[in-house]
């Protein structure tokens, strides 16, 4: 901004530029036919990076969001079983007093989840999942909502903020930085929508253009997104300090209105199961494709059965989707047994995948896609950028691979 409030133009286009990058813009457009880049139409992610990249670098972002796909599986289950576990104990420490010992495993809670899953894995694409987002993101709303309003409430009831400005006291130095870099690997996982946005984009309708359309959404789920992190964040601290939990509803700092707690752990339960479908589904498409176009006359791969249910409408099942869903989700159902870690499992997901899928990738489409020389300002700018966030997802993969090393044998 100038003197006199208005917007330097070079300055501005900078901004612009790494903004487009976070909230997804790039890669609105990389899918749209595009008045200069042909019309050509990328359905999904991995298709758009080997359109502009190639078939090298298509294969290693296929290899990252495949397992990003697959890591959030795996964290969607540990966190609806720790969500469960809350309710329970929420409902404990009502009966029983606050200080009675209330302790559950969520060993079981992470079994019926996956069988939940299991079930719902058979729907067969993302077209059929309408009502399952919209119920996905209710949830969302409500408990994020709650949890807001609940730090919020608990601040003026303690009549002052909790915590200090250099957070969790440690031993060392080191062990502060392990926690540092730890977090930094929570954040990167808070935004890991970029790489599903262009097959979300591909369910929608026209007019107006798709990827106008996707712009205006993004903007608007970014925003609201980093408020209400940053408002459960800061309020969680500021009214439990150096004792608030990672997972915010359920660590345990609220005792009561104990119904509250439940309806909003509820929430966090049924956000999850949409969720989890929604980041699985990329990946049955790929491998169903895949094998339907390499066995066209398979009766396993490629043929439908039909099976009637009394109350129910025909269920059209086909023995590969039942056989390779039920054996996608039980993997992830056994590694969330396995490494029950809510915080350090988060925190090495987000690190892992942040930099090659929200970063790189775009940036590079981006050079090709509007043609941008080396060496010139935006081409700086976006490297410098890029550059950047490949140090801090270093950093918060480091403190998160240390974190779930020394909680798995603590």
């Amino acid at each position: 901004m100038d003197g006199n409030g208005t917007c330097n133009s070079r300055s501005h286009r900078s901004r612009r530029i790494i903004t487009c990058v976070e909230h997804g813009s790039t890669r609105v457009d990389c899918r749209f036919p595009d008045p200069e880049s042909g019309p050509n139409r990328n359905r999904s992610f991995m298709e758009a990076v080997g359109f502009y990249l190639g078939k090298r670098s298509q294969q290693v972002c296929g290899i990252f969001a495949q397992e990003s796909f697959y890591g959030c599986g795996i964290a969607y289950t540990i966190t609806a079983a720790t969500s469960v576990r809350a309710i329970q104990r929420s409902n404990c420490y009502h009966r029983e007093g606050h200080d009675a010992v209330c302790k559950y495993g969520d060993t079981s809670f992470m079994l019926v989840f996956g069988i939940i899953q299991m079930v719902a894995s058979q729907i067969p694409n993302f077209h059929d999942m309408e009502w399952l987002s919209i119920l996905a993101a209710i949830m969302s709303f409500a408990y994020s909502f709650i949890g807001f309003g609940l730090g919020f409430a608990k601040v003026i009831e303690n009549g002052r903020v909790e915590g200090s400005i250099s957070g969790v006291p440690t031993v060392d130095v080191g062990d502060k930085l392990w926690l540092v870099f730890e977090a930094l690997g929570d954040i990167a996982f808070a935004y890991p929508y970029s790489t599903i946005l262009l097959e979300i984009q591909d369910t929608l309708k026209s007019p107006p253009a798709e990827n106008k359309t996707m712009k205006k959404a993004s903007r608007a789920a970014i925003f609201i997104t980093t408020f209400f992190y940053l408002c459960c964040g800061c309020f969680g601290y500021a009214a439990f300090g150096n004792q608030t939990p990672g997972n915010l509803l359920s660590g345990f700092g609220f005792y009561e209105p104990y119904w509250l707690i439940d309806f909003a752990n509820a929430c966090v339960v049924l956000h999850l199961v949409g969720g989890y479908q929604i980041f699985s589904q990329p990946v049955f498409a790929l491998v169903e494709g895949w094998l339907a176009n390499r066995y066209p006359r398979s009766w396993f791969v490629n043929k439908p059965y039909t099976l009637k249910l009394p109350l129910f409408p025909p269920l059209h099942v086909n023995p590969l989707r039942l056989c390779f869903r039920t054996a996608y989700v039980a993997s992830t159902t056994t590694i969330a047994m396995a490494f029950p870690y809510f915080n350090q499992v988060l925190g090495v997901l987000g690190a892992l995948n942040f930099w090659p899928l929200a970063i790189y990738f775009p940036v590079e489409m981006y050079f090709v896609q509007k043609n941008i020389g080396a060496w010139t300002r935006k081409w700086i700018v976006l490297k410098m950028f890029s550059l950047l966030c490949f140090l801090f997802t270093i950093m918060g993969l480091i403190g998160s691979i240390q974190g779930l090393i020394k909680a798995r044998f603590s």
